[in-house]
């Protein structure tokens, strides 16, 4: 690998190799070594471990009051394959991957090598320079999808957490009630509320009715004091 296109390399990742002969190892793709021991699916091996084991780390710490299967459906999202081969695309990584004839016009350059890309490149910045570096570059590039996930996530469990309080303080489950609905049959929208025990909590509107579902059960546990309201809510009052 020339000076150059190290030197690019190293730009897009932000981070400065003391030894640039691994990333020879890191974006040599089997299809082009000449033996499979010289390409990086052995280095796609351990940055898999680093990734998974830097995400769990944070996760844990982020989020103290989220359960095991919470933090697992987070993980699972942000370590998927797919997610590894968008952020190498938006990298470019793929660009530096020398791979056999007829690969470059593979859609796998795009999927599976992309993928393995990004973890080669984790495995690289580890044996590199340590975790501290590996965890400074994993997270710098996904920041944003911990944050995305999470409200994701958070959004998921209002239903989840309307439901278990009602169990354990009602022996209910509460039922939700179509209220209104708007707009052409294309672009519709739909007003929902939560009905416990014969209560109407407020009603919520959303693009979709699980959507509306997810917002009504919010306003429910708001006003029963399961959650805080938040500043929106307080200035939709």
């Amino acid at each position: 690998m020339n000076t150059d296109t190290v030197q690019q390399i190293q730009q897009v990742l932000d981070h400065q190799f003391n030894d640039p002969q691994i990333l020879d190892e890191a974006f040599m793709h089997s299809s082009a070594a000449g033996n499979r021991l010289r390409s990086n699916e052995r280095m796609e091996f351990l940055g898999d471990s680093v990734l998974s084991l830097v995400i769990c780390d944070t996760l844990f710490k982020r989020f103290p009051d989220y359960l095991e299967g919470d933090l697992t459906k987070i993980k699972s999202r942000l370590v998927s394959r797919k997610t590894c081969a968008e952020i190498a695309n938006q990298l470019q990584l793929p660009n530096y991957m020398r791979v056999g004839k007829g690969m470059e016009c593979s859609p796998a350059m795009c999927g599976s090598v992309a993928a393995a890309s990004l973890e080669s490149v984790i495995a690289a910045i580890y044996l590199d320079s340590g975790m501290a570096a590996a965890e400074k570059f994993i997270l710098n590039v996904f920041d944003p999808l911990i944050a995305e996930a999470d409200a994701e996530q958070h959004q998921e469990n209002f239903k989840s957490l309307l439901q278990q309080y009602c169990q354990r303080q009602h022996s209910s489950t509460p039922f939700y009630e179509l209220l209104d609905e708007k707009g052409p049959d294309h672009n519709k929208c739909f007003q929902v509320a939560v009905v416990i025990r014969h209560h109407r909590y407020p009603g919520a509107w959303g693009v979709t009715k699980k959507d509306a579902e997810q917002r009504a059960a919010h306003e429910a546990l708001v006003e029963i004091g399961v959650i805080p309201a938040t500043q929106e809510d307080e200035s939709n009052q």
